[in-house]
């Protein structure tokens, strides 16, 4: 009797799952983020996409580089305005993606550092119960590596299909 229940138990908490999807600006983690929106999550509703870009760190720069420039704050702003903008797009990228999913709730999780440590620390952060992310990408592949190896939920690598 107790095994007939379980079923119905695991299906009902189905529903309520917190999904941490790793998201750049490369075409793998938008396959993942797309593979995950018609496989993983629940079409009836209640899962929570957690969409967590890692911003690499700014760069240190000297004050001046070895041909004699200065690198003036205004310098160093720009290049700061365009990592913001990057990031800024691969998260719109990835709403867009779960725009036709209204029964999705969307967060979204910007964290600067090394891509391995941002994802893992944000999948326990949110208590994910699953993290997805692609094979490769601009910083996925010895980042899904070490994921896999080291978060604490379960990790499901999506492999882009070759063309």
């Amino acid at each position: 009797m107790a095994s007939a229940a379980a079923p119905a138990d695991a299906a009902a908490g189905a529903g309520r799952r917190r999904i941490v999807v790793a998201v750049d600006e490369g075409e793998e983690s938008a396959h993942a983020l797309a593979w995950c929106l018609a496989n993983v999550v629940s079409p009836a509703g209640g899962d929570t996409l957690v969409l967590v870009h890692a911003r690499r760190p700014p760069p240190v720069y000297a004050a001046m580089d070895s041909a004699g420039y200065m690198l003036t704050s205004d310098v160093l702003a720009s290049v700061e305005r365009h990592a913001s903008a990057v990031s800024a797009a691969a998260v719109d990228k990835a709403r867009r993606l779960c725009a036709g999913h209204p029964h999705v709730a969307v967060e979204t999780l910007v964290e600067s550092g090394d891509p391995r440590d941002v994802i893992c620390d944000a999948a326990d952060k949110v208590g994910a119960d699953l993290l997805v992310m692609g094979s490769h990408g601009a910083f996925l592949g010895s980042v899904s590596n070490h994921c896999a190896q080291n978060c604490k939920c379960p990790v499901l690598i999506v492999k882009r299909p070759k063309e």
